[in-house]
Parts: C-alpha cells; structure tokens; sequence
C-alpha cells in the first residue's frame, strides 16, 4: 500500500497537533530506537519524531531509515520533526481517512 497525496495531507495536518514520542540522538537510529518506536505504534498509528541536533545523520537520513525498519511510512518532515504513519487493524480507534465524494455516491 502507498499512500496517496491527500492521505499524506490528512496525516500531516492530525499530526499537527502531536507531540514528538520518539527522539533520535547521538546514537541514530538504533535498535533501541526501532523498539522504541515500534511499541508506540502499539498503541497509535501516527507517531511525531524528534531528531535531536546531536544525531549523526540528517533528518531525511533518520526518518528512511527508521521508516524501513519499523514498516511504517514517512508523511511529512518540518524542521527537526517527521512524520511516520502504520496501520493497525487491532486499534479500537483507528485513523479514518477521508471518503471522496465519488465514493460516497457509489456507495448509495
């Protein structure tokens, strides 16, 4: 699955409201960082992370890197911050993306 442009609009403006979960320093992206990451995605699926100044890689760097060994993927990136985003079907509240309007008449 690939994210269309207007899911990743609709990530980022959620995440707009988060606080960074994960932050990523001097040690990159670590294991300790992937479980990290992965076990808040237990229990949301759309995480803020932070990369710290003292990281030895650059934000684009930090955020393929933790988006390939976590299976999540990356929505958007301001500043020092970015955001990864996986489904997760056992959540009881999970992210409903918004319905287009030709969907919504193929439905009736």
């Amino acid at each position: 699955m690939e994210l269309t442009g207007k899911q990743k609009t609709f990530l980022r403006g959620r995440g707009q409201l988060l606080d960074p979960v994960v932050h990523v320093g001097k040690e990159g992206v670590s294991a300790e960082c992937v479980s990290v990451t992965l076990d808040a995605f237990r229990t949301r699926e759309l995480l803020k992370v932070r990369v710290l100044k003292t990281a030895p890689a650059a934000l684009p760097e930090v955020a393929t890197q933790l988006a390939e060994q976590t299976a999540s993927y990356m929505t958007g990136k301001v500043g020092y911050t970015f955001l990864l985003y996986k489904p997760n079907p056992d959540l009881r509240n999970r992210l409903e993306f918004p319905v287009k309007a030709t969907e919504e008449s193929e439905d009736e």
